[in-house]
């Protein structure tokens, strides 16, 4: 297989496969792509969530610059349930030939504890290509509760965790909010009453209400809360600080570096056994696309940390998460809620 830039200003790359080597490529997909160059039509990016959400406005934004360089439409379908889980069905079940492609999430590693009916295993059934963004949580309390850092925070759910627990705030079964509210909560080893909500807004209202002590929302549903004085931030989940709330330290940073509190995350992904040479085209590509100052910035406002990992990478990093989460799942008795 070879690579070529389009005649068309040179920016256009597809990729152009003599019919001798693309005989030759194992599985459905190397015969699939034997018929010329890829992407020769119009390439579908599944979305596993209804329009509006973050899901939908980064898997639009990645399908606006790939259609740019590829040469070929990339067109976003909405496809959501289950918490992504029927997207990620129909990507799995696609032919490996780099027209169906799914921009996923974190419910990629935790949707398998969760639904039993048709559990996809996200190292095997799939095809690992660009890691994108993670998503921050920051943890949040009401201003008159009395702790000014995490230190102090957890100081205080300590000495009440026998009698009047603090209440916590959690939004969305097996979410990344709720998850890392499960991690604090036992690295910490602290007990906190954790109090279901249906979103997010309902949930800050009610802390900034005072019926609610605090809760782990997305940092770009609570950043405005933040900013105004009516929540105060104690700290961000992840590895590094959260460009949105840049004065905001990490848990680590606030004391408590034994816990690697996981961040939600995108990527984009495509059925198990896609062509090596799909894979390494779309995957630079990504890599150019996320190194653009504007496509960086419109991450950012919208709550996304730009971050970029090869399928190597990716692949590692996924099997990772996929342990870590279903070892946290079962330990706390997570359950879907379908």
């Amino acid at each position: 297989m070879q690579i070529h830039p389009s005649s068309a200003g040179g920016c256009t790359r597809r990729l152009v496969l003599t019919a001798s080597v693309a005989y030759a490529a194992a599985g459905p997909g190397g015969l699939a792509l034997a018929q010329g160059r890829y992407p020769a039509k119009p390439v579908t990016l599944l979305v596993g969530f209804p329009p509006g959400g973050s899901t939908d406005f980064i898997g639009r934004l990645l399908a606006q610059k790939l259609t740019e360089v590829l040469g070929q439409s990339v067109v976003v379908e909405n496809k959501g349930g289950a918490n992504g889980l029927l997207a990620a069905n129909a990507t799995a079940a696609a032919a490996p030939d780099g027209y169906t492609l799914l921009l996923t999430s974190m419910g990629m590693t935790t949707n398998p504890y969760l639904y039993k009916k048709t559990p996809r295993d996200p190292v095997k059934d799939f095809t690992s290509i660009a890691m994108l963004a993670s998503v921050p949580n920051v943890i949040v309390v009401n201003p008159s509760l009395p702790a000014k850092d995490l230190k102090e925070l957890l100081t205080l759910a300590r000495s009440r965790s026998s009698t009047a627990p603090l209440t916590l705030a959690t939004t969305g079964n097996a979410a990344p909010g709720h998850l890392a509210s499960e991690l604090l909560q036992r690295a910490a080893k602290v007990k906190f009453e954790f109090v279901a909500y249906k979103g997010s807004g309902p949930a800050l209202t009610d802390i900034m209400a005072g019926h609610v002590d605090m809760s782990l929302p997305t940092v770009v549903a609570a950043a405005p809360f933040i900013q105004s004085g009516k929540l105060r931030a104690i700290a961000v989940t992840g590895s590094k600080r959260s460009a949105m709330l840049p004065d905001v330290p990490t848990i680590a940073e606030a004391g408590l570096k034994e816990l690697s509190t996981g961040s939600g995350w995108y990527a984009l992904i495509g059925p198990a056994g896609l062509p090596k040479e799909v894979v390494e085209l779309l995957s630079s590509e990504c890599q150019k696309i996320m190194a653009n100052p504007q496509v960086r910035e419109r991450f950012v406002a919208n709550g996304a940390d730009p971050v970029f990992l090869n399928p190597a990478e990716m692949s590692s990093f996924v099997a990772r998460d996929f342990k870590s989460w279903g070892e946290l799942i079962k330990a706390a008795n997570i359950r879907s809620e379908d």
